[in-house]
């Protein structure tokens, strides 16, 4: 009688090793490329506010009327056309370039400095850009004071 040979292959234990080993490294890939909950959360974010400014330009050439986008970096906050509103991200940097809220006549809070976007019946607009940025990466909303245009597009390297 012959000696029984093991029968080739691999045990339940060196499978297991081998998927916690892939799910390991598609875990790392994933974040190196979506810089990890944060990136994806600016992501969101200025996504959101790029999608209501928007809207907010197309309502104020459908309605004939002026309408506001009002950012608030210090609370984290926007306000959009049709009383839509929103959170910016906990984490990072919030800074918006562009005219003052003060200077469009809209006075909440003297004291807060808050930006506004405000777009015209011709689809223009007063401009600006809303920076969300953490670790030196992240998102700028861009709208253009010519044409009106919402622009969204990556700084930075990773998020």
């Amino acid at each position: 009688m012959r000696p029984q040979l093991p029968v080739p292959g691999f045990s339940l234990l060196e499978m297991l090793l081998v998927l916690v080993l892939i799910a390991a490294a598609t875990l790392l890939a994933m974040a190196a490329f979506s810089g990890g909950l944060r990136g994806i959360e600016l992501r969101s974010a200025a996504k959101e506010v790029a999608a209501q400014m928007r809207f907010s330009r197309a309502l104020a050439i459908a309605s004939g009327q002026p309408q506001d986008v009002i950012i608030d970096p210090t609370a984290r906050t926007w306000r959009a056309a049709k009383g839509r509103h929103g959170q910016l991200p906990s984490g990072g940097e919030v800074v918006f370039t562009g005219a003052r809220a003060a200077q469009l006549g809209i006075t909440d809070n003297p004291a807060a400095p808050l930006g506004a976007v405000r777009f015209f019946p011709d689809g223009a607009a007063t401009g600006g850009r809303l920076r969300l940025q953490a670790n030196g990466a992240g998102w700028d909303v861009d709208v253009r004071w010519l044409t009106g245009e919402v622009q969204l597009q990556r700084v930075g390297s990773a998020p």
